[in-house]
């Protein structure tokens, strides 16, 4: 009895030892997937034919626009949106009494037939549209003509005052961002967010591009919630100051006269380059190619993991290969989890 015990022993030394090497050349865990959220959507939304024609003909008998909201599967955006923007009364009634809200799935495959009678599968026209975040609110006029476009997840303040402008069909008395000049406080008083990482004035990004770098350009506002709570949050973690070390970094009050060259070498002012660019959102960050393009740009609320993958998007050249950032997002988000550390995109 004890010699068969003894006969194994080397035996089983020698799969111990192959036990150990197994163990230590083994990929890690894969890491958790983190922060998605299942969203139950309004059923006041539309139920439409996706036949958008019909849709804006009958909004405007009713006396009301349409607005198409793209979503997709898990978005804690979406999910943001509907809980503590749409759950307030004064918001949902102001939706409810002036628009037909249309839900798209990003990555959907249901037909849709535009205004101009063009066939898509959701998704296809998502990414005709260039549709980068969820959610995406595009609200049109009785033409069927967009008026405004909401990228990403906004507050409920600066949501409100999107439907209010739309609803109040004054986009013929105003643009969107001196609409907001009025309605929303830029107080001139205080000081910008700081960080260590931004170029100091006087702001010449024609200059800049010399360097190789890409550029990124905070457009930032004065007794602005938004821009502390990104500062406080996605641009105090290690991991956004490394990416955004790739870049030649600037910021800019948007409402102010600071002079700026731009990245194609014109001479103008923080404030009347924020209009031609568009900016209503502060913080808005644009970034821009290292040959003076504009390839992605943050206008919404955005968490650290996407702020982080906005940067990193540009930074490691994906864009030029991926033009789907969402398609990114989901590849950078499984390359981490390949390592065995968790991603948490609502972190």
């Amino acid at each position: 009895m004890n010699s068969r015990i003894l006969a194994c022993g080397p035996g089983l030394a020698v799969l111990g030892t192959l036990l150990v090497f197994s163990s230590a050349g083994a990929a890690p865990p894969t890491g958790q997937f983190l922060g998605g959220t299942e969203t139950t959507y309004p059923d006041w939304f539309k139920s439409s034919f996706l036949e958008f024609a019909d849709d804006v003909e009958e909004a405007a008998a009713d006396g009301k626009r349409v607005v198409i909201f793209f979503h997709q599967d898990d978005c804690p955006y979406c999910n943001a949106l509907v809980t503590r923007n749409l759950s307030q009364k004064q918001i949902e009634a102001k939706l409810r009494s002036g628009f037909d809200v249309v839900a798209l799935n990003l990555r959907g495959n249901r037909q849709v037939v535009t205004v101009d009678g063009e066939t898509f599968a959701e998704k296809d026209f998502a990414r005709a549209l260039n549709i980068q975040f969820t959610p995406t609110l595009i609200f049109l006029d009785e033409s069927g003509q967009p008026v405004l476009r909401l990228n990403g997840y906004v507050p409920p303040a600066e949501f409100e005052a999107a439907l209010d402008y739309v609803g109040g069909r004054l986009e013929n008395q105003s643009g969107y961002q001196e609409y907001l000049a009025n309605r929303l406080p830029t107080d001139s008083a205080g000081a910008l967010s700081e960080a260590g990482f931004f170029a100091p004035p006087p702001h010449d990004l024609e200059a800049a591009r010399s360097s190789g770098k890409p550029l990124a350009v905070f457009f930032e506002q004065r007794q602005c919630p938004n821009c502390a709570s990104l500062h406080a949050e996605a641009l105090a973690d290690p991991g956004t100051r490394e990416l955004i070390d790739s870049f030649h970094a600037i910021q800019l009050d948007m409402w102010s006269p600071d002079q700026v060259i731009t990245p194609s070498g014109k001479a103008t002012n923080a404030r009347d380059w924020a209009r031609d660019l568009n900016v209503t959102y502060a913080p808005t960050i644009i970034l821009f190619s290292s040959e003076g393009s504009e390839v992605i740009r943050s206008e919404a609320w955005l968490r650290t993991f996407h702020t982080q993958s906005v940067f990193d998007y540009v930074a490691s050249d994906a864009y030029r290969d991926e033009p789907d950032f969402q398609r990114f997002l989901t590849e950078r988000a499984n390359r981490i989890r390949a390592t065995g550390t968790d991603v948490d995109i609502w972190q």
